[in-house]
């Protein structure tokens, strides 16, 4: 056999369902490989959305997700999906083609050092020179992308490797590495720092989502009376409606849920990514004493210096330390989740139009089931879908928050479906983002993958014009033109709707999701709700 099919055995080795790509001149070879697999390529439109593909699935399974390009500008589409997933912590595998070894010395068509370039953004990234080394790179490769924390690894291979016989090579014996159990005696530490607590509160991040410990946190809560607030990337991993839920922390100004940052004097940090939310934003003063709960060490960061960090299997530390820590008065949170709840609700009979982000979000909550699943691009929906949407269940509302890059709610809404197809899945997304990368649109189609997009239209950059009125009063260079959604998904066979009435929403959705194809949905959002919530926190900062 040659290189690049040995490459393509030990792929199917790591058990992988599919790859995400486009091929090129440079890997027709590990793609007429893959013909002997049971490997799925999935053909995109573009390499970027290969890319967000294999990130949320990987997010969602906790299995790598893999993506494949072509040499120099293939691999480079790439990148902003691949970063994206390594900043989130998603385990991925980005493979690229290569220019043959005897170029790569001078200047030559198409050939960049494409290590070099995804280096400072993975967490492994290799060329591959020789055969006999495929085995270790690809077994390597899976280990460090799906070992905490997660992320990227990235395999180059030369079009004139790939074309070199190889003999007695096969793919290396794959071991799934057990988290260690806590020691014992940070265990008791950390037990002794939140048993001299008066007002505990736990910041739940995806590192619980990432380590199955969701019903693990709320029994901990639970046991111990403390309540729990959720970065984005966390949503679900406590039920919104859950006595002891605060809802979720990420709004960059001084939020409802920081009352009860104000008042903790123990933070019991679990699973907690500080790429997320900086820890100055939620524990300005540096005066509380921090626990740190996690399978990784804390990061240093002068807002977080823990009092007691417990690493090993998040499951086990929260057991062990509940059995140690006698439960706390019921909290006083109930104003608290007054506020939260009536944000929402207070809007859902709301019949202004364009729409109030609120009442888009309750109406998309009513469309669906508790194990239905949103994928937010990133805009200024994104934080209102951070801020209000009602999570239930893990990975059930998916938001990009660590390199969170526009583009990639429409192809991690089609990897979403293919991983659950029984599940409902609506991708959330502004109409620059959407447009980023709708031509994916077609792949949607192809695959039969059925999906809802909703567009919240304000034909303008929503966030920046935010970020604008908050600084400097005044907006610049942040409006454009739209074209006919409707008639632009048609233009792809996909249903195309667009609402006309606040009225409209609801059912509306209920017809998209019961349509089994792709739809788009063409929603108006009133976007002045934006600078009413920052003048309601600047109001709210003042009195604190």
């Amino acid at each position: 056999m040659n290189a690049a099919e040995l490459f393509v055995r030990c792929l199917a080795n790591e058990n992988i369902d599919c790859i995400y790509g486009i091929p090129g001149e440079e890997n027709i070879d590990m793609m007429d490989a893959l013909l002997e697999t049971d490997i799925e390529f999935v053909l995109t439109r573009h390499e970027q959305a290969a890319a967000f593909m294999a990130d949320v699935y990987g997010r969602l399974t906790g299995k790598a997700g893999v993506c494949l390009a072509t040499l120099g500008p293939g691999a480079c589409n790439l990148i902003t999906g691949a970063a994206d997933a390594n900043m989130d912590l998603a385990p991925i595998i980005a493979i690229a083609g290569q220019a043959d070894t005897t170029r790569m010395h001078k200047e030559s068509h198409q050939y960049l050092p494409l290590v070099d370039m995804f280096e400072p953004i993975s967490k492994y990234a290799v060329q591959v020179r020789e055969p006999e080394i495929i085995p270790e790179v690809i077994r390597k490769a899976f280990k460090t992308a799906q070992t905490e924390k997660p992320g990227l690894s990235f395999i180059e291979l030369p079009e004139n490797v790939a074309e070199m016989e190889v003999e007695d090579m096969s793919p290396l014996l794959v071991q799934q590495a057990m988290e260690p159990a806590p020691a014992p005696e940070k265990v008791k530490q950390a037990a002794e720092v939140l048993a001299g607590a008066k007002h505990p509160l736990i910041l739940a991040g995806n590192g619980v989502i990432r380590g199955d410990a969701s019903d693990d946190l709320v029994a901990f809560a639970e046991k111990l009376n403390i309540p729990v607030a959720t970065t984005f990337m966390a949503k679900g991993a406590m039920p919104a409606s859950h006595r002891l839920s605060l809802g979720t922390i990420g709004i960059q100004a001084k939020d409802h849920v920081m009352c009860g940052f104000d008042v903790a004097d123990v933070i019991v940090c679990i699973g907690y990514d500080m790429v997320e939310y900086a820890p100055e934003r939620w524990h300005p003063t540096k005066d509380r004493s921090i626990l740190h709960i996690d399978m990784s060490p804390a990061e240093v960061d002068e807002h977080y210096i823990v009092a007691a960090g417990v690493l090993g299997r998040i499951e086990q530390t929260l057991e062990a330390i509940g059995n140690l820590v006698t439960p706390f008065p019921d909290p006083n949170i109930t104003e608290l989740q007054r506020v939260i709840a009536n944000e929402l609700t207070a809007h859902a009979e709301d019949d202004c139009f364009p729409i109030k982000p609120q009442k888009i979000i309750w109406d998309l909550r009513q469309a669906l089931d508790a194990h239905d699943i949103v994928i937010s691009d990133v805009g200024a929906h994104k934080m209102w879908v951070a801020r209000l949407y009602p999570a239930e269940a893990p990975n059930t509302c998916i938001i990009s928050n660590g390199f969170a890059s526009m583009g990639i709610g429409l192809p991690g809404a089609i990897a979403a479906k293919r991983t659950f197809p029984d599940r409902k899945v609506v991708t959330v997304t502004g109409d620059a983002g959407f447009l980023m990368n709708v031509q994916e649109l077609e792949t949607a189609m192809r695959l039969g993958t059925p999906l809802v997009a909703l567009i919240w239209r304000d034909d303008k950059y929503g966030l920046i014009e935010w970020h604008q009125l908050r600084k400097f009063g005044r907006a610049t260079h942040i409006e454009f033109t739209n074209p006919d959604f409707v008639k632009l998904a048609e233009s792809f066979g996909c249903k195309g709707y667009r609402v006309e009435s606040s009225a409209d929403l609801l059912p509306t959705l209920r017809r998209a999701l019961d349509d089994d194809t792709v739809v788009v949905i063409d929603c108006p959002v009133d976007y002045s709700e934006n600078m009413k919530l920052t003048e309601r926190l600047g109001r709210f900062a003042a009195r604190g």
